[in-house]
């Protein structure tokens, strides 16, 4: 006697845990918790589609919108170094600044928490109700790191930190710093 059982939620499960596991890989720097802070920016992996089941539990606010974690509404997200207007040489030391929530690594699903996303030389914002995609002007801090070290050229460059969830995805209201202006001096 040939006996099948039948669970139907269990291929979305296997999917939604791979893809969380995908994720948690795609954005670790190292495969141990990140002890020092800083780091060298690199694009993290983009996460998977498959894991956009795995929101249930968060408020949607729109059909067709992935749902959001909440954010308190007086948390801000600054840059302590470089200031507005500064002019810098490359390579250079960027530290990012957090109030009101915590930071941690992403995956990590903890109430008024998020970790970094800098976005460098972008001039649309990317949309805010979906993972934030990992690209060379997007770039991801998952492993909860809090300063960086970027190499840019020669010129005026735009920063902004935007806060992710543990999906990468910004929060409901986003927690982003002000755009602020640079300028990499050519010190040949």
């Amino acid at each position: 006697m040939n006996a099948r059982l039948s669970f139907p939620l269990m291929p979305s499960l296997l999917l939604a845990l791979a893809g969380g596991a995908l994720l948690l890989q795609g954005c670790s720097e190292s495969p141990e918790p990140a002890k020092p802070r800083q780091e060298t920016a690199q694009p993290a992996a983009p996460a998977p589609a498959a894991e956009q089941d795995a929101h249930a539990h968060h408020d949607t606010g729109q059909a067709g919108k992935l749902p959001r974690s909440t954010a308190p509404a007086d948390a801000k997200v600054f840059f302590i170094e470089p200031s507005d207007g500064a002019t810098v040489s490359s390579p250079l030391t960027v530290r990012f600044g957090l109030e009101g929530m915590d930071v941690v690594p992403a995956g990590t699903e903890k109430p008024d928490s998020g970790h970094h996303h800098l976005l460098i030389d972008l001039e649309e914002l990317p949309a805010m109700d979906f993972p934030l995609p990992a690209t060379e002007q997007i770039v991801h801090f998952g492993g909860g790191q809090t300063e960086t070290t970027l190499e840019l050229p020669p010129g005026e460059h735009t920063l902004q930190l935007v806060l992710g969830d543990h999906f990468h995805i910004p929060h409901n209201p986003p927690v982003m710093s002000e755009k602020i202006t640079i300028t990499v001096q050519d010190v040949e």
